[in-house]
């Protein structure tokens, strides 16, 4: 494979990823739902254990989100990391509160007790989503950084990366992010969960989040369309490009289509389990649905000789898959490892039926030692 062909299909993983990310953000959403849906301790016990079977992929899939994105990207990876290192260092601390917080929430003698542990829970639940939310509309709206010729970043304000917050766009994706991730584990409880009142209290916060995701997310779409984007130009600069990503939308028809299949996917199960409160299936379509969204979204930002991560203050820096990936032996070697990736997705599939065959109830929490 040419190093072109090798720099899409880096891409196209590394969107993928992306996707499985945003999907599996629902555990973050259930815990800042914790005391809103359980309301006893009993009901919060059922909640955790239920999250707790499946937090580890969504914390194994960002580390490996990361660690593909600097071994294909390693210039997006030095340029970011190495400038809005403080965005970058504020998701690895909530994600270490959730990893303690699972592990010593019901540990016997916990000296700090349950609740501060469920603290960190919600923290995490909260900022996780909100700031990768707002860390990926960057690669929309563009972060002020200036690259030298040999490549050393130079962040143009003292905020490193909190000046993210500053734009009101990415405000947009990550309270989409956000509500998104709530709305899936509504759908993921009323699935997992085998109680009258939680499944009630899902099934409302189900409308309250979905209609607050659909605003945001739609607004979000509304700006970046009929805003500028940054492209390649005809004499191979990089600079601004007004309705760059609503001709990309145009010009690729295939991902729009991808889009649009992602987005009713998503809808479907969320209405459909809305309206049929017997009918439990709607994470099977909203999962898929959320991943395909994502992956067009990506696609639009990194195809068609579009930045990916442009530099508002210095467009000539901005980052491209084309002027941003490794070599063509690094992403050679690469690509042969990444053949597995097929059967990685079925083991993960295969583990997750398997531990939610059967729904979560209180009296089986009571009936065995909590785990988290």
């Amino acid at each position: 494979m040419s190093l072109y062909i090798l720099q899409h299909y880096w891409w196209i993983l590394i969107s993928i990823l992306g996707g499985a990310l945003v999907f599996l953000l629902f555990v973050q959403g259930g815990q800042s739902m914790l005391y809103t849906l359980g309301k006893t301790k009993e009901e919060r016990d059922l909640i955790v254990n239920s999250l707790g079977h499946k937090w580890e992929l969504t914390f194994t899939t960002l580390v490996v989100f990361g660690g593909a994105f600097f071994a294909s990207f390693p210039l997006f990876y030095a340029t970011s990391f190495g400038g809005a290192y403080v965005v970058w260092m504020l998701i690895l601390f909530c994600f270490v509160f959730q990893a303690v917080s699972f592990e010593y929430r019901s540990k016997p003698r916990n000296f700090l007790g349950s609740r501060t542990y469920e603290v960190f829970l919600m923290i995490n639940g909260y900022a996780g989503p909100l700031l990768l939310g707002a860390a990926v509309a960057t690669f929309f709206t563009g972060s002020p950084f200036r690259l030298s010729p040999l490549h050393q970043v130079e962040w143009l304000t003292p905020w490193r990366g909190l000046d993210a917050l500053f734009v009101f766009t990415n405000y947009l994706l990550a309270f989409a992010v956000f509500f998104l991730a709530r709305t899936m584990a509504c759908l993921y409880f009323i699935t997992n969960l085998e109680d009258d009142n939680l499944q009630i209290r899902c099934r409302k916060q189900l409308w309250y989040n979905t209609i607050p995701f659909l605003i945001t997310f739609l607004l979000f779409l509304a700006f970046i369309l009929t805003g500028d984007g940054y492209g390649i130009l005809q004499n191979g600069s990089v600079g601004a490009v007004p309705y760059k990503y609503f001709y990309n939308l145009l010009e690729m028809p295939i991902n729009t289509l991808l889009f649009i299949l992602g987005v009713i996917a998503v809808l479907f199960g969320i209405f459909k389990t809305l309206a049929r409160p017997q009918w439990k299936k709607g994470i099977w379509f909203a999962a898929p649905g959320t991943i395909l969204t994502v992956l067009a979204l990506f696609i639009l930002a990194g195809f068609n000789n579009t930045a990916f991560y442009p530099s508002y203050t210095d467009p000539a820096s901005s980052l491209t898959i084309y002027n941003a990936s490794s070599s063509e032996y690094t992403l050679k070697a690469m690509s042969y490892v990444s053949l597995i990736i097929p059967f990685i997705i079925l083991y993960i599939w295969y583990v997750w039926r398997a531990m939610t065959r059967k729904p979560m109830s209180i009296q089986e929490i009571k009936d065995t030692e909590h785990k988290y």
